[in-house]
């Protein structure tokens, strides 16, 4: 998962309850994070270790299926 702040809705009002500036001080252009770090991530915000990832895309970067 890429995770990109500059393409986040809520950048500004929502950074200082996210995962993102609490492991990393700041927001960078663009942290990628795999299935296993998300879901480590998953567990120690659920047990209040970390606040959850607050990413609301601006847009989407799904593919549609042409046919």
């Amino acid at each position: 998962m890429l995770v990109d702040c500059d393409q986040c809705a809520v950048r500004g009002p929502a950074c200082s309850g996210c995962v993102v500036t609490v492991l990393l001080g700041s927001t960078p252009d663009g942290v990628e994070w795999d299935e296993t770090e998300r879901a480590a991530l998953g567990v120690l915000a659920d047990s209040g270790l970390v606040p959850p990832l607050r990413l609301v895309p601006t847009h989407s970067h799904r593919k549609r299926a042409v046919g």
